[in-house]
């Protein structure tokens, strides 16, 4: 009984660690792949707010790259979760 149970949780484990690794390389290659608004830590903060609050956010490839980030981060973080709660 408790058998078949232990093998469906490491399937699933299998799963969400191979979701993981793929969320990993995505958010990877979506940083890497952005170019810098400026330098130093006052220029990232004020690059920060002018992201979220800009009128050029949702243009060009930038815009796609944020999307993907975005997407990459939340997949990150949410089979990060699940697989602390299966284990």
């Amino acid at each position: 009984m408790y058998g078949n149970y232990i093998e469906e949780v490491e399937i699933m484990r299998t799963v969400f660690m191979i979701i993981q690794v793929l969320a990993s390389l995505v958010l990877i290659g979506s940083i890497l792949l952005q170019s810098g608004k400026s330098a130093g830590l006052s220029g990232s903060i004020a690059g920060g707010a002018e992201q979220i609050w800009g009128k050029q956010k949702g243009r060009g490839f930038e815009a796609i790259l944020s999307k993907v980030t975005t997407v990459g981060a939340i997949a990150f973080i949410i089979t990060s979760l699940i697989l602390v709660y299966l284990q």
